[in-house]
Formats: structure tokens, sequence, C-alpha cells
């Protein structure tokens, strides 16, 4: 892959809780109150070459525009830490896609740590299952969203959300896990370990001593902890204390 295609493949959304994004990539992203959707982002590029992509569970819609081009892909949830190069000037849109939701025609285990390229977009339209639909934005994400569910392209599993929230299974576990490769592309026990290395590094930038998070979210001792950060996150406790990294680092939020 070129090394813009592979960025893309990569995590497009840079900057740490909330706040204004560093060396040279801006963000802003917002929550959802659809079902379907994790979260709503756009971003844009500049003066900066590479960043730490770190591991999440959730699949994105991506668009973006570069040197004139506009792409989409689909962007399969990400297994562990990587980096990635970033090219200059180029703007993006996506939303992210809460766990549950999925698009039966690209079943997500076969984008696990890949992505799965939209041919032909347009800055007004693209063409995915065998229809054209309009660019969506940061207005319209929940409303096009909700016609892609009308049209079957987007189905949610609710076991998998009833799961994670802590609802006990009417079903056998070999079912709730199926259902979950199915839905997720990931185990039950997958999302777990990314979840709570996210929320680790949530709680270290927020300031929150390192022994404190170790108790706080069921790690064995601070090695287990160490081991979890560098997989998932790229980063040690100490680095993702640094305000001013040497390299940015991808959007963090308490799930």
């Amino acid at each position: 892959m070129t090394g813009w295609t592979a960025w893309t493949g990569r995590r497009t959304m840079v900057a740490s809780q909330g706040g204004a994004a560093r060396m040279g990539l801006d963000i802003e992203s917002r929550s959802s109150d659809s079902p379907y959707i994790e979260r709503v982002w756009r971003s844009s590029s500049h003066d900066v070459e590479q960043m730490t992509a770190v591991a999440t569970a959730h699949w994105d819609l991506v668009f973006w525009t570069h040197r004139g081009q506009v792409s989409a892909s689909v962007q399969g949830p990400e297994t562990r830490a990587s980096q990635a190069p970033v090219p200059e000037d180029a703007t993006f849109f996506g939303i992210s896609f809460s766990l549950g939701t999925a698009m039966p025609h690209l079943p997500l285990g076969r984008l696990v740590d890949g992505s799965a390229e939209i041919p032909g977009p347009t800055p007004r339209s693209f063409w995915l299952k065998g229809s054209t639909w309009h660019l969506p934005d940061w207005d319209n994400a929940e409303a096009f969203v909700r016609r892609l569910v009308r049209a079957g392209v987007v189905e949610r599993d609710p076991l998998v959300a009833a799961v994670l929230s802590g609802a006990p299974p009417d079903v056998s576990e070999r079912t709730v896990q199926r259902r979950f490769l199915a839905a997720t592309g990931l185990t039950r026990g997958a999302i777990r370990q990314i979840d709570r290395a996210r929320r680790a590094a949530v709680l270290i930038q927020e300031g929150v001593p390192v022994h404190d998070v170790i108790d706080r979210l069921g790690y064995f001792d601070q090695p287990h902890l160490a081991r979890s950060l560098s997989r998932y996150i790229g980063r040690t406790a100490t680095q993702l204390g640094d305000r001013k990294p040497a390299r940015p680092l991808s959007l963090l939020y308490a799930t």
C-alpha cells in the first residue's frame, strides 16, 4: 500500500479527550443520541507526518478530501496500536458506529485491522450496496444512518449492546460469542481489553495516579497495565502524561 492508503486504513481521529489537537491536526467530535452511532467526527491535517493510532473496537465510515480528490472507505476495528503516516492538507469526516452495529454485506471479521475502499465517490455522492447515497455531513449524520437502516444496509444486534451494558443474556455463551463475532468482528474478551486500555489512557491523561488506575480498572499490577498500554495505546504511562508528545495520539474518550 502507499503511505496515503496505509494511513487511511488506520484511524483518522487525532486529539486528546475533547481538546484541541496538536502538531498540525485539528479535530472536532461529538457523541450521538442514535443507538447506531458511537461518535461523529471531522478533522484536518497540516504540518504533521506521523501519528500513533490506538486500538479501537469500533468501525468507521470515513470520507476524506486530499488534493481535490474525494475518497471513502469502511475502516475496521483495530486490535493493537500502530504508527501511521499522515497526509498533508487533507480534510476528513467520519461516523464511528456503536458496538453491535454492522453492514452485513461487509463482514467485520474481514475488516479487523484493515479497511474496504468505497469506489468512485464524488464531492456529493457515493455508491454503496447497489445504490447512490448523498455524502453525509456533521449535521445530518443521524438522518443518513437512519436511511441506511431503513434500506437494510446497516443492522444492529441488540444482544451485543445489552450484554456490554451488563444484562444477563438469555442465550448460551456459545451463541453470545458467535453473535459478538458476527456483529463486531471481535470476541467479547478482546472488546473488554481494548476498552479497558483506552479508559486507562484517558484516566492517566487526566492525571489519575497509576496505582489508582490499576485499582479502578482491575489490572493485576503495574507491569500488567504497562503491557496493556503498550499493545493497545502505543504509549507508556509516562508518555501519556507528556503534554507535548513527539507524535500525536488518536482521539481517546470515555466509552
